[in-house]
């Protein structure tokens, strides 16, 4: 594939031509990454039959967008390091069916990239239908116990609880000095941009967001030393995404990242009665609050040149899982226990009598011939046909395109 160094200076059209040229590059990488870049056919295949079979859960908070990248290691404000879902831009209260068959689809296309047989992702369904109900007989204090950590988490945790701002700094800008290097992951802002991030940081709502983390003065300065177009993601690109970093405390306080993403409407179905709020900014925080806490604590939505939008702190310790060319036993173990911290994050949400309800309606149709509900195997094997097809028609229009 062609790789397009970045013009020095871009208009906001000039921007998004790119912008799209390189969400379809990622996209055209494995079938994998189609799934990770394109929740819209996901819920459009809800949309049709097939995604009637899909059983009425509860009304609670959902991911909308639960893919293994959603999912790994977040630090909270106070330190405490947890594995929760990491990206909540889909948000919504609805169907939790939804997030498990998301998850399904998401697993098994990483099962079929790392060439691991059809009879494993048979047997990661199962895990991750009895992972999740373990979750619930947690919350439930009627048993289950702890599901064991995989070891591509185990190295996770590890690597998170020994991370500092030098790892970040490199990962993220390649330097601890207070500029971001412009170049193929950081792109410069116009002269609006500039001025429009520096004042929102200006603001005592963002003073206090910033300040509230670990051990800093609630009273210190916060300074916008620079700030630049991020282009990170595959399913956001195209929508306004920044780099700031920010100096805490004075010339000699500490430095931070912050991240500002634009907050759009969701492609996952709300249910009909759910009350949300109408910003979606503020859908995403809240969403964040219920799922995520760790995560809710450090977000803030806030309004940048008209578009919602919402804030984070990265942290050091905020990190996705390596989760290529897993072994056969690894796989079923990783399956099994992201599934329990997706059946922890709704179940928190649900009371005694809503989680008993919950688990009765999610086996009914249960096969006799797995572990795991039809209407979730079924759901998983229409989805990964319907996303291959999409996948190879994707990478022939990318090579008409002159991509390739």
């Amino acid at each position: 594939m062609k790789k397009k160094a970045p013009p020095e200076v871009r208009s906001f059209e000039e921007r998004q031509a790119a912008l799209t040229d390189l969400r379809n590059q990622k996209m055209a990488r494995s079938a994998h990454a189609y799934v990770r870049g394109n929740t819209q056919q996901f819920y459009e295949w809800l949309a049709t039959t097939g995604g009637r079979s899909t059983p009425k859960g509860p009304p609670v908070w959902i991911c909308g967008d639960c893919h293994l990248g959603n999912l790994g290691p977040i630090a909270s404000a106070k330190g405490k390091i947890d594995i929760q879902i990491r990206d909540l831009d889909q948000t919504v209260i609805g169907n939790p069916a939804h997030d498990l068959i998301r998850l399904g689809l998401s697993l098994a296309t990483a099962a079929r990239g790392s060439d691991l047989p059809g009879v494993t992702t048979v047997k990661m369904l199962e895990q991750v239908t009895e992972g999740y109900a373990q979750s619930f007989l947690q919350a439930s204090d009627t048993g289950g116990g702890e599901t064991e950590q995989p070891e591509a988490v185990r190295w996770a945790m590890r690597e998170a609880l020994n991370r500092k701002w030098k790892h970040l700094a490199r990962e993220r800008i390649r330097d601890t000095t207070p500029t971001i290097p412009l170049g193929k992951n950081f792109w410069p802002l116009s002269e609006s941009e500039k001025k429009q991030i520096h004042a929102l940081f200006e603001t005592e709502q963002l003073r206090r967001l910033v300040t509230a983390l670990g051990s800093r003065d609630a009273d210190a300065p916060v300074e916008a030393l620079d700030a630049a177009y991020w282009v990170k993601g595959c399913s956001s690109l195209g929508r306004l995404r920044y780099a700031v970093l920010l100096r805490v405390g004075g010339k000699k306080g500490e430095l931070c990242l912050i991240d500002i993403k634009e907050a759009v409407k969701p492609s996952a179905p709300r249910h009909l009665k759910a009350r949300m709020p109408r910003d979606n900014g503020e859908r995403v925080v809240q969403g964040a609050w219920h799922l995520s806490p760790s995560l809710g604590d450090r977000m803030l939505a806030a309004k940048l040149d008209g578009h919602s939008v919402f804030l984070r702190e990265l942290l050091p310790q905020d990190l996705k899982f390596d989760i290529e060319n897993l072994s056969r036993e690894e796989a079923l173990k990783v399956a099994r226990f992201l599934a329990t911290v997706l059946g922890k994050a709704h179940a928190r949400q649900m009371d005694e009598t809503g989680r008993k309800k919950w688990q009765s309606e999610m086996s009914r149709n249960h096969s006799k011939t797995m572990d795991a509900p039809h209407w979730l195997w079924s759901s998983v094997v229409e989805l990964v046909a319907s996303h291959e097809g999409g996948y190879l028609e994707h990478c022939r229009k990318y090579a008409m395109a002159g991509g390739v």
